[in-house]
């Protein structure tokens, strides 16, 4: 054994004080007791007189002595020496992707927190002039304790880790790891995982010594690699599901489907071993919002699936996004050819000569033509070249154009909109608009202006396109899509294959929204401000179901889910590898050649603790004896000893 700080050893010249102490002159309580022939032993009076005395064996002394020597002692931090992993300049990377939460270790925990044993194992033997850096690896690496030699902040860090479900980024964390090799010659990087590290195998110049502690001891594992649904048109969704067994042993297992929460049907299959197996299903019901497909193990199978965390897998229905949008027009052909164009838009073409069709439509683009009765449809309007007067505004006087068109900069509806080379020969002046801002003007007067009246989305186009060379300019289908995404709005979300765990999404929230607010599927909620056209989301570390709401002025305006599964076939396939590859060479698992120090002060510190305990209790005895006893000197008081 030796010792970090020996000078703490003087601390044991404090006995001194302690044992002279026990034999200064003792203070006598004044006790009323019956007779004073009842002491024997008076001869102690005499002595208690005196300024010293001879000291005597006493139990409070030899524990008093016994505690302060175990605390000189862990002062003086005792160690042994140990084998170690690694000496010096030590990078620990800590494997937390989701198949660090297999719990097929022998004592049912799961990997991850075997892992944390083998990290805590390796805090506790560095030695005195050693330093480490922690670095927790999952999709993004993070730096969870700075390069230090404090094992109370290592062992913090340690204890605070959790696993992710997420793959792990190793080529990020070799790559930030290896930074703090510059200039430094004893350099050691401990790799604490259960597989290959992926594309960081093929990493040139990993600099140092590279040491790997492998985890895990079983391949079992079922998981659900594959959830879509599809409706064709005239027919109800689809569903198509895949499982795969990465384990060695043909598994059954109880395959569930749940819409909208509520279970739907179960199913036993027998996946076979190292093999996937489709499941398809053409009955689902016509329309639903979350379909969820889990795994479950039947009770009378005798084979383990020790990662749960890819037993779970949602996929969010595509429903109908297509608006229907009625054209009236006469002869429009430029058009009809923008509106077959858009996806998003189902486009109808009705009769002029006749009524608006009853059957309520999402859009309604009215070209040269307004209803005979001066009604205006319910719903949202394009109206261009309007013949007469309606409630929303006043036709003015037709006006020939002079000067140079302006366009609305930094508006979403006229994004890359340029009419610096269009002419027109003619439009009309419009009053009673103060409702709506204009977009594109000339002389003051608009061209083209939208806004918001009785809960409708309102353009006016105040020319006839026929009378100008719109149609033939680039800008005309630029600018139609524009307007039809503002009166469609694409999803504001796009994850058309699904998102997996640690992947980016893309909001793209409509130009009047305030905020964004996106729901996790714990329940917790983060705000985004809107400072861009798209904003990205990239807190997707948890499987499941998650909420999109875009707000204008506090109330959600629309709402969107999207769902975040694993699907990764790294994590999935949970067989723990005894070996990996790094830096064009094979590294086997790391073996103890290093000296370390494993420290013991923190046992003796609970020692002497204990020991006060003791002590404490021994004189807490005594002074209960003492007033136990009392009373019966007290009667009669015939004197007063001392």
């Amino acid at each position: 054994m030796s010792l970090l700080t020996p000078i703490a050893l003087l601390g044991g010249l404090l006995a001194i004080p302690i044992i002279l102490l026990y034999m200064l002159r003792l203070r006598r309580r004044e006790v009323v007791v019956s007779s004073t022939f009842l002491w024997q032993q008076i001869v102690r009076d005499n002595e208690a007189n005196t300024p010293w005395q001879r000291l005597r064996r006493n139990l409070l002394l030899l524990l008093q002595l016994i505690i302060l020597a175990l605390i000189v002692l862990a002062l003086a931090r005792p160690f042994i020496t140990v084998p170690a992993v690694s000496t010096g300049k030590i990078e620990l990377l800590l494997d937390a992707s989701a198949s660090m939460q297999a719990t097929d270790m022998t004592d049912g925990s799961s990997r991850f927190e075997a892992a944390k044993r083998q990290a805590l194992g390796i805090v506790d033997t560095m030695g005195q002039n050693d330093a480490m850096t922690i670095i927790r690896v999952a999709d993004v690496p993070e730096v969870i304790a700075a390069s230090t030699s404090d094992p109370i902040v290592l062992r913090a860090a340690i204890n605070g880790a959790t696993a992710s479900d997420a793959e792990a980024d190793w080529v990020g964390a070799i790559t930030l790891a290896s930074a703090d090799a510059i200039n430094v010659s004893d350099f050691n990087m401990i790799v604490i995982s259960d597989g290959g590290l992926g594309d960081a195998s093929g990493l040139p110049g990993v600099p140092g010594t590279v040491e790997y502690i492998p985890i895990g001891q079983s391949n079992d594992n079922l998981a659900i690699t594959a959830l879509a649904t599809r409706a064709l048109p005239g027919q109800p969704p689809q569903l198509f599901a895949q499982v795969t067994n990465y384990g060695s042993q043909d598994t059954p297992v109880i395959f569930d489907l749940r819409v909208d929460g509520e279970l739907y049907k179960a199913e036993r299959y027998v996946v076979a071993a190292g093999s996937s197996l489709p499941v398809v299903s053409a009955t689902l019901p016509d329309s639903f919002t979350v379909l969820q497909a889990g795994l479950t193990t039947p009770s009378d199978s005798q084979i383990p699936d020790y990662l749960a965390v890819d037993n779970t897998a949602w996929t969010i229905s595509s429903g109908n996004s297509n608006r229907r949008a009625l054209l009236m027009t006469e002869n429009n052909r430029f058009l009809e050819q923008v509106l077959r164009s858009v996806p998003t838009i189902e486009a109808f073409k009705g009769d002029t000569t006749r009524p608006l069709p009853a059957d309520p439509y999402d859009l309604y683009i009215l070209d040269g033509w307004l209803p005979p009765d001066g009604l205006l449809p319910d719903g949202d309007l394009l109206i261009i070249d309007p013949p007469s007067s309606t409630a929303f505004f006043t036709v003015g006087s037709e006006v020939e154009p002079s000067g140079a068109i302006n366009v609305q900069p930094n508006d979403p509806r006229t994004t890359f909109v340029d009419f610096a080379d269009v002419n027109i020969l003619k439009f009309n002046t419009l009053s009673g608009v103060d409702w709506a801002e204009p977009l594109v003007t000339l002389n003051g007067e608009p061209l083209l202006l939208a806004g918001e009246q009785d809960g409708r989305q309102i353009a006016i186009l105040t020319f006839d396109i026929h009378d100008s060379d719109l149609p033939l300019q680039i800008t005309w289908p630029i600018l139609m899509s524009n307007l039809l995404e503002w009166f469609t709005p694409s999803s504001i979300i796009s994850v058309p294959n699904g998102l997996q765990v640690g992947d980016s999404l893309p909001i793209r929230p409509p130009f009047d929204a305030t905020n964004v607010r996106v729901t996790l599927p714990d329940g917790i909620t983060r705000d985004l401000p809107i400072e861009r056209e798209t904003i990205v989301f990239a807190d997707t570390q948890a499987a499941g179901v998650y909420t999109v709401d875009i707000l204008k002025a506090g109330e959600a305006i629309q709402s969107a889910p999207f769902a975040v599964n694993i699907f990764a076939a790294n994590e999935s396939n949970i067989t723990p590898q005894p070996t990996i590859s790094l830096n064009g060479s094979t590294i086997s698992a790391a073996t103890r050649d290093e000296v370390g120090q494993q420290e013991f002060w923190p046992w003796v510190a609970a020692l002497a603790l204990a020991i006060l305990m003791i002590e404490w209790l021994v004189y807490q005895r005594r002074m209960h004896t003492r007033t136990l006893f009392q009373p019966i000197f007290r009667q009669p008081a015939q004197g007063v000893a001392r």
